[in-house]
């Protein structure tokens, strides 16, 4: 089975790609997606970051306080280390699982910070999806109903395209849907021959 991570920085429209990647027919794990729903129904996620940031984690019915966890780790790295320190681990142990299961010649990980969190040796290849700074900008601002400096700031937190090109196996280019789909095609096809030889 071969792993494939698929990254790009905010606004870059990585998650467009997944869903291009899925219309072909490759599985396509969400991490954000799946550690939201571990935080909530892990017992042992959950005890650990009410262990980490305290019981106010969690609501009445068990259910995740974003706004408070991310008031406690947004001017906080090492607290949001320590958090990310227990939800990675229980994502790429999920995420192991779920690749046993699918039966497909390669699967594709959806995820925000390969290489902020040096973990591309984890994946056989990567992709890099890309698009202009502004572009990107204005997506995340209508998405979000958030202010272009809010943007910029967590543009910020992340590494630039360019260093991320050079550890990249793959990159898109992604502000024109159509060559995007094409592009996506041509390396689906590239990949599924890559994979024939796992």
């Amino acid at each position: 089975m071969m792993i494939v991570g698929l990254t790009g920085g905010i606004g870059s429209g990585k998650s467009t790609v997944a869903k291009m990647f899925k219309e072909l027919d490759v599985p396509v794990y969400n991490s954000d997606k799946e550690a939201k729903l571990l935080m909530e129904n892990s017992e042992e996620v959950k005890s650990a970051i009410i262990n980490l940031l305290g019981s106010e984690s969690y609501g009445d019915e068990g259910s995740l306080n974003r706004p408070y966890i991310a008031n406690k780790v947004f001017n906080d790295p090492e607290l949001l280390d320590k958090l990310n320190g227990i939800v990675h681990p229980a994502v790429r142990d999920h995420f192991l699982k779920w690749a046993q299961n699918q039966k497909s010649p390669y699967v594709v990980q959806e995820t925000a910070l390969i290489f902020e969190n040096e973990a591309e040796d984890k994946y056989d290849y990567t992709i890099l999806v890309t698009a202009p700074a502004e572009i990107r900008v204005q997506r995340v601002m209508d998405r979000d109903r958030v202010t272009k400096q809010a943007v910029v700031d967590r543009m910020k937190n992340q590494l630039d395209d360019d260093q991320k090109l050079e550890l990249a196996d793959f990159s898109l280019k992604n502000f024109e849907l159509d060559k995007t789909k094409r592009k996506v095609k041509e390396l689906h096809l590239k990949l599924l021959a890559l994979a024939s030889k796992f």
